[in-house]
């Protein structure tokens, strides 16, 4: 079978999931209400925040569960699962409920990001493909967000596809970036599928075609005069590619009255190139004349080529991007956070010797809350899912590493940011636009101090638990191993 020809996406899964699904319906768990928490343990490169991505693919892959005949066919060869299961799995949909952040949200550790509600084998069957599509655009979408931000206003350009590890993480990754403030992409096809403006001029091989450097640019001008991006170092940048470039603008553009143009640089030192190129194009006359830099950028080096005073409009930013190449993990989890019996919610929780990894307990609201005088966020609040927080008044917010450090919040308030996606297998979120999305992006980065968005040792954001949250994840921890050790005879 070519399963390029032929790909279901309910079968992306870890094995574990199905051997799972048919022990719990063998247990008599397979009607068994469950609830996971989707979220994260730690910010990518050491940032104070992350940005969450994925949502619209979750949405799509969830409308669409279902088992094909041939899927049957294959888990039935593989000898070790019930005829039951593979009838149940037969009539497979997901029926439950789900709760998320919206894309584009800034989100901090521990934080639920997704949360579902559904019978124990579809609740288990959904982790892999949720945490595949927000673990690589919250990924992507967090690493853009730092390099837009290094760039200080000017446009970033995704270059990535062809270092991408495969052509979802090309396309997907395109779009998360440009939800994080990329102006486009040179990936045609995300364009295509999600509107990611697709940019880009010529490759050094478009030069090395013609008999000489100026041919190459002018028949370029002739052929694009409004989009005329040169790329001037394929042979000497200031002593051919710049001149030959002038050249072209003044024979081919000029007498069209068009002085929107530019060069791009892909090599050399771009801080000392670019200010040779500014003098040199200024004084031809072409002040409007932009210049683009690529070539194995990251916020830092970006951060450093402004301090230089590198003369720079725009940055074209590939592999280290689209892999995310200095942590290329996001870390994303999916964890067992509750049961239902006889309509009661019984927390659940995992603990371990690791102390980060375990977990907050029980079904949970999460809260932000703003500075009704400034607007920016002040911190964030997971509570029971039945607690409530009013506007205003005082509110005294905990660090729950430290448990001593506080802080007193007045006169803000409190906004819930998981929002239902789907009821009882419905969904019932209207899906926003990418360019919605992206807005909502900016919106929501304008709300952090900037302290938070530092790139080095960034002020941390307070992540508190609700009173009642707090005691129930410390009973548990109390008894959770004590409970399991079994008694001595």
């Amino acid at each position: 079978m070519d399963v390029r020809s032929h790909q279901n996406m309910t079968m992306l899964c870890d094995f574990y999931e199905l051997t799972m699904g048919n022990g719990y319906l063998r247990s008599g768990y397979a009607d068994q209400i469950c609830y996971f928490d989707l979220f994260f343990r730690q910010v990518p490169d050491g940032g104070g925040f992350a940005i969450a991505a994925g949502l619209e693919q979750v949405v799509d892959y969830l409308s669409g569960l279902r088992f094909e005949p041939e899927d049957i066919a294959y888990l039935r060869g593989r000898g070790i699962f019930c005829e039951e299961f593979l009838d149940y799995l037969a009539d497979f949909h997901f029926t439950g409920d789900v709760w998320a952040v919206p894309e584009g949200t800034p989100v901090f550790p521990r934080e639920p990001l997704i949360t579902v509600r559904a019978p124990a084998i579809q609740a288990q069957l959904v982790e892999t493909y949720l945490l595949l599509a927000l673990n690589h655009q919250s990924l992507i979408a967090t690493k853009a967000s730092r390099i837009v931000r290094a760039a200080k206003g000017r446009p970033v350009m995704e270059f990535g596809s062809r270092r991408a590890q495969g052509a979802d993480a090309a396309i997907l990754g395109a779009r998360a970036a440009y939800i994080a403030g990329c102006s486009g992409t040179a990936c045609t096809i995300s364009d295509q599928c999600y509107g990611v403006k697709a940019l880009g001029t010529m490759a050094h091989s478009w030069v090395q075609m013609f008999d000489s450097e100026y041919d190459a640019f002018r028949t370029y001008c002739e052929l694009y005069p409004t989009n005329a991006v040169l790329l001037v170092d394929t042979y000497d940048t200031l002593r051919s590619g710049i001149p030959n470039a002038i050249r072209a603008f003044n024979e081919v553009l000029r007498p069209q009255g068009i002085t929107k143009c530019g060069i791009r640089l892909d090599s050399g030192d771009m801080a000392y190139l670019t200010q040779k190129a500014r003098i040199m194009l200024d004084e031809a006359g072409w002040p409007g004349c932009t210049i683009t830099c690529s070539n194995s950028l990251d916020e830092y080096i970006i951060q450093d080529l402004l301090l230089q005073g590198a003369k720079i409009d725009s940055f074209g930013v590939g592999e280290r991007l689209i892999t995310a190449r200095s942590e290329p993990v996001f870390g994303g989890v999916y964890k067992l956070v509750a049961v239902e019996h006889d309509g009661k919610i019984i927390p659940r929780i995992k603990v371990s010797e690791n102390v980060v990894k375990i977990t907050v307990p029980h079904f949970k609201k999460l809260y932000r809350f703003y500075a009704r005088d400034t607007g920016k966020a002040l911190a964030d609040y997971m509570a029971l899912h039945d607690e409530t927080v009013d506007d205003g008044g005082n509110f005294e917010i905990f660090d729950p590493d430290t448990t001593w450090k506080r802080k007193e919040l007045y006169n803000f308030e409190a906004k819930e940011l998981l929002v239902p996606i789907f009821r009882g297998g419905e969904l019932v979120y209207k899906l926003p636009t990418l360019e919605e999305i992206r807005a909502y992006c900016a919106e929501q980065l304008n709300t952090l101090w900037d302290e938070v968005k530092r790139f080095e040792n960034p002020h941390g954001y307070y992540v508190d638990l609700s009173q009642k949250l707090w005691d129930i994840r410390n009973d548990l921890l109390m008894n959770a191993r004590r409970s399991q050790i079994p008694a001595e005879e």
